[in-house]
């Protein structure tokens, strides 16, 4: 194991030393989608956070189970105990089948998540495939006497909880303070308190989503899916979960209370929450209406773009803030993202193509340390990735003859690069086929036939494959040791 592992927790506010419930297995639970629209630049941010903190737990030796759920059901307009299901109006305005919404846009996420190079969770479980279990819950927070039933729904006591727990143990949020801000809405007088929370909601007759239950006809409460399928899958207690700060409060706090009630246990070690993407100041998301689809950024069809940006583009711009930070879109910070993931992989080239030396005059050793610590504190990927390019300065200065390289050091460079910058961050090489070697073998090959015409002096061919290759930005350069090519910025 490298070094000692330190991360964020929201449930203590500080950092913490990672200590797996059962190591070498991890156990992660992250809030996925809810499937009703394409995914936007908000759905990348916890996408591309926790992909990094699987694969670099991976990397260190951890065995993860790393489960990502998809909404399907349950989850109502404005985050509420009333109105409709997201799900069902997207079907009734399309005249669908709620599952046909629901398989269109899980098959456009999973294409995002490909494009981005997000790994698969080992498991992905949905809502409306666990109804069964999210009954058994609901039932067992009856009998523990903290649920009631009324006119067929069941809703989560609150204050009662409270009495004996911390409902705000997660958000800081005060009991008392909640009961006098929250604002009595239309349907919910049901309710025994405003702050009290549907575990099961009887359907109206318009309801399309709708399953048999011990109190009525109805569906699951949105909060109640994430602790059902946590447990299912990780266990009572399970070491990590995620998802974004909007998370946090309602529906995280909520999760708690209800595994707290039903199992008796605090359900989660260390809770997690990235933070937002803005806009302008302002939170980018569905709702604001100022939500731009990845789609729409990789094709540049949108009148905030100035033109397109690959998907490694926006994991790079991702990753170069702390997952814990609010990171502002523009223009000028994506291009400048664009701008730096070219030169760390134009790096990475060259670094292919280095000599080593007796000795190096750079300390390649400690600036693989420093990579370590950089994501042992809580996943800090933008001080990694300045240590990166401390490692393409060190690159560049070997290849001008301003620096040498031992051949043993040379070694622990190459796997610096390929450890942080490709398995660690997930970066890829969208320009050489994502970093494959066919790209490689082609250039040999190519540079072999023009070293073959300058041989015999046939220079108009040489300097035709040279001009050709310029015009799709890639330079050769010839030395003394040979012909080298990279792709010009």
């Amino acid at each position: 194991m490298q070094n000692k592992l330190n991360i964020y927790n929201t449930l203590s506010r500080k950092k913490e030393l990672f200590e797996p419930m059962n190591p070498p297995f991890v156990g992660m639970y992250v809030c996925g989608p809810t499937v009703y629209g394409d995914a936007h630049l908000g759905h990348a941010r916890p996408a591309i956070a926790f992909d990094l903190v699987f694969r670099y737990l991976q990397h260190i030796g951890y065995k993860v189970r790393y489960v990502r759920n998809i909404t399907d059901v349950g989850h109502l307009e404005n985050d509420a105990d009333e109105g409709e299901d997201k799900i069902a109006k997207k079907a009734r305005l399309e005249q669908l089948e709620p599952m046909e919404v629901v398989q269109y846009y899980t098959d456009r996420f999973h294409t995002n998540m490909n494009q981005l190079n997000v790994l698969s969770p080992s498991i992905e479980p949905r809502a409306s495939g666990h109804i069964i279990e999210q009954i058994e819950m609901v039932k067992k927070i009856l009998d523990a006497g903290y649920a009631y039933e009324t006119e067929g729904s069941v809703y989560f006591d609150v204050v009662k909880y409270n009495q004996s727990h911390n409902y705000g143990v997660l958000s800081g949020r005060v009991l008392e303070d909640l009961i006098t801000t929250t604002r009595e809405l239309e349907g919910q007088e049901e309710k025994q308190n405003p702050a009290d929370f549907a575990l099961w909601k009887k359907a109206q007759p318009e309801h399309i989503m709708r399953w048999p239950s011990p109190w009525s006809i109805g569906f699951p409460g949105w909060h109640l899916e994430c602790s059902v399928m946590g447990t299912k899958y990780l266990g009572e207690q399970f070491d990590i979960h995620g998802g974004g700060m909007d998370l946090l409060f309602p529906h995280h706090e909520s999760e708690i209370a209800q595994s707290v009630a039903a199992n008796g246990k605090q359900p989660v070690k260390y809770w997690m929450h990235n933070n937002m993407i803005t806009l302008n100041g302002k939170k980018m998301g569905k709702s604001l209406g100022n939500a731009i689809s990845l789609e729409d950024f990789f094709t540049g069809e949108n009148k905030l773009l100035q033109q397109p940006y690959s998907p490694m583009t926006i994991r790079f711009f991702i990753l170069q803030a702390h997952y814990r930070s609010t990171l502002d879109f523009s223009n000028e910070a994506l291009q400048s993202a664009e701008k730096g993931l070219k030169k760390l992989l134009a790096a990475g080239h060259t670094l292919d193509k280095l000599v080593a030396s007796d000795k190096s005059t750079s300390n390649i050793k400690e600036l693989r340390d420093k990579c370590y610590e950089a994501m042992n504190d809580d996943f800090n990927s933008p001080v990694l990735i300045s240590h990166l390019f401390e490692g393409v300065r060190i690159i560049n200065s070997i290849k001008d003859k301003k620096e040498t390289i031992s051949a043993e050091d040379l070694e622990i460079l190459k796997k610096i690069f390929h450890d942080f910058v490709f398995d660690i961050l997930g970066l890829r090489d969208e320009e050489t086929g994502g970093g494959n070697e066919l790209a490689d073998d082609l250039m040999k090959t190519i540079l072999e036939i023009r070293q073959q015409a300058r041989v015999k002096k046939d220079f108009a061919t040489s300097d035709k494959i040279r001009d050709e290759l310029a015009k799709i930005n890639i330079i050769i350069k010839d030395t003394k040791e040979g012909s080298e090519w990279s792709i010009e910025e």
